[in-house]
């Protein structure tokens, strides 16, 4: 019998506050930094097939390459090498998060495949080998294929469990510009920032906005100075009436902002309203996708 097909969420990653704490000899960063996912997510649907093939669909579908250099592409030959696979899968991308938007959209995509695969080809990996293998795909991939809320270290290896979070409304925003990441450690100045984990417990959103207010994204001034809309984005969401913060996710531009109950949807609305063009949506930090 065949294996079932299978649909698995992959989550948008926000970066709740971000310090780049050093710079290895190779070039990357080493970054500390809350990750905690939200409920909006893309989805890989797949399916038995004797070849691996991928199709892409959704509002954002436009002009990515389904080839051999998508990440999910990427992400399945390196599992089917690894295992010794000859097996293939149908998968079908659903894209509903911006690209290159710093709430991990391909990593996540990447990580949610990789998943998906080791169930339908029943692959047996250990947790060192599988997280070797994410990490070769990009830095974000490990954290995206966890999809908990941790800290995140290192360039993106070191995942070390954080406080449990509340289930938070939030907005996310994007004015709709890409912003390529090395670009934005490029323009970065400044001095390196002090890893800042905390494990204080946080059992509310005032809790967590008080921690939070006390940390920062590193990446955000030039980010903006790159992008001036991201000025704009977190302008509109500290704008609205419940917004108890308002800050760039990784290296940009999606902006997030943490909401009290009653208000996110009315400034999601009144973003939308303003701003026809951008990328507005109400969802939660922390809910199931």
């Amino acid at each position: 019998m065949a294996p079932p097909s299978l649909s698995i969420a992959a989550p948008a990653k926000l970066n709740l506050y971000l310090h780049v704490v050093g710079k290895r000899a190779d070039g990357y960063h080493q970054l500390d930094s809350l990750v905690a996912f939200a409920a909006v997510h893309d989805t890989v649907h797949l399916a038995p097939a004797e070849s691996l093939s991928l199709s892409i669909e959704g509002p954002f579908a436009e002009g990515l390459s389904s080839g051999p250099d998508n990440l999910v592409m990427r992400a399945a030959e390196l599992l089917r090498a690894k295992a010794g696979i000859t097996s293939g899968a149908a998968m079908r991308l659903v894209k509903r998060l911006p690209v290159a938007s710093g709430i991990g959209g391909g990593s996540a995509d990447a990580a949610a495949a990789l998943s998906g695969l080791i169930r339908l080809w029943d692959v047996r990996i250990d947790e060192a080998e599988l997280a070797e293998l994410a990490l070769s795909l990009g830095a974000d991939v490990p954290v995206c294929l966890n999809a908990k809320c941790v800290f995140m270290g290192g360039i993106g290896e070191t995942l070390t469990p954080a406080p449990r979070l509340p289930e938070i409304p939030i907005v996310l925003v994007n004015p709709g510009v890409g912003v390529p990441t090395p670009a934005v450690f490029k323009a970065r100045q400044g001095g390196l920032s002090e890893p800042a984990p905390f494990d204080t417990p946080v059992p509310d959103t005032p809790t967590l906005v008080g921690l939070l207010t006390a940390r920062r994204n590193d990446l955000a001034a030039a980010a903006i100075t790159l992008a001036p809309p991201i000025a704009e984005a977190l302008a509109a969401l500290d704008s609205q009436s419940g917004c108890a913060l308002a800050r760039m996710s990784g290296s940009g531009a999606t902006c997030f902002g943490l909401f009290t109950e009653a208000t996110a949807a009315d400034a999601a609305a009144a973003i939308k309203a303003d701003h026809p063009d951008w990328w507005v949506v109400e969802s939660r930090l922390g809910g199931s996708p």
